[in-house]
């Protein structure tokens, strides 16, 4: 008898759902995500996410919409437990840095040695221009816990609830999940503060340009911007 593989392949969800950590995410947190989607009138079968980082405000923003919709809605605030170093990008191996700038999800680890994590495809194309060549470090991630170096730390009950948003996005046909991480909410008062306190560092100062342009866009239009990469280390955001 004939029997369509596609039609009997396991689906990202029910791939995940193997791992005993995935399960009790879900058991916690399933309800909790559901009814938030509702609440917004977001299908989790149609799902698209978007996750915007703020660093001294210790914030994880998650954005959402169907994949029909044109612009994101805000759907909730996740504060981080933990985070080291400073306002900046990460530039180097063991400088315990946070990146900034414009990155996605690469990998979700459903047996991370801090419960649950979502590894940042940090270095990305412009840490490979800007950073130190040879020694710029890797493995960031957004994960469970409350210790950082150099990685968002959330909590074990944070991250449960995260995991599953994220899985849901993947599991509707999301490819991509797109992560933005800013020194701070850069409006113009705390972005005019940032650029007077380091107006020495050219560094710093051009790549908060270009995320100044893209936090700008996204609260005028709640559209995802779209950014490509340029062989100097600096990005085309529009």
């Amino acid at each position: 008898m004939f029997v369509n593989s596609a039609m009997s392949s396991p689906s990202f969800r029910e791939k995940q759902l193997n791992f005993t950590r995935v399960r009790e995410a879900y058991t916690a947190k399933e309800k909790i995500v559901d009814k938030t989607l509702a609440g917004h009138s977001i299908s989790r079968d149609s799902l698209r996410i978007y996750l915007r980082v703020f660093k001294t405000e210790k914030i994880v923003e998650l954005w959402a919409k169907n994949c029909s919709d044109s612009v994101f809605v805000p759907i909730k605030e996740f504060s981080i437990c933990d985070l080291s170093g400073s306002s900046g990008p990460k530039r180097r191996y063991r400088d315990l840095q946070v990146p900034e700038g414009f990155y996605h999800i690469s990998k979700l680890n459903p047996y991370s040695k801090y419960y649950l994590s979502m590894e940042v495809n940090y270095p990305n194309a412009s840490d490979s221009i800007r950073g130190v060549r040879g020694h710029l470090g890797n493995q960031i991630y957004i994960h469970g816990s409350c210790i950082s170096s150099g990685c968002l730390a959330m909590t074990d009950d944070r991250i449960r609830e995260l995991f599953v948003y994220c899985i849901e996005a993947y599991n509707s046909g999301q490819e991509e999940i797109a992560l933005t991480i800013y020194p701070a909410r850069l409006n113009d008062t705390r972005y005019s503060g940032l650029i007077s306190n380091y107006r020495k560092d050219k560094d710093k100062i051009s790549l908060w340009g270009d995320l100044k342009k893209s936090y700008d866009l996204f609260e005028q239009t709640r559209v995802q911007p779209t950014v490509k990469f340029l062989p100097d280390g600096t990005h085309e955001v529009k």
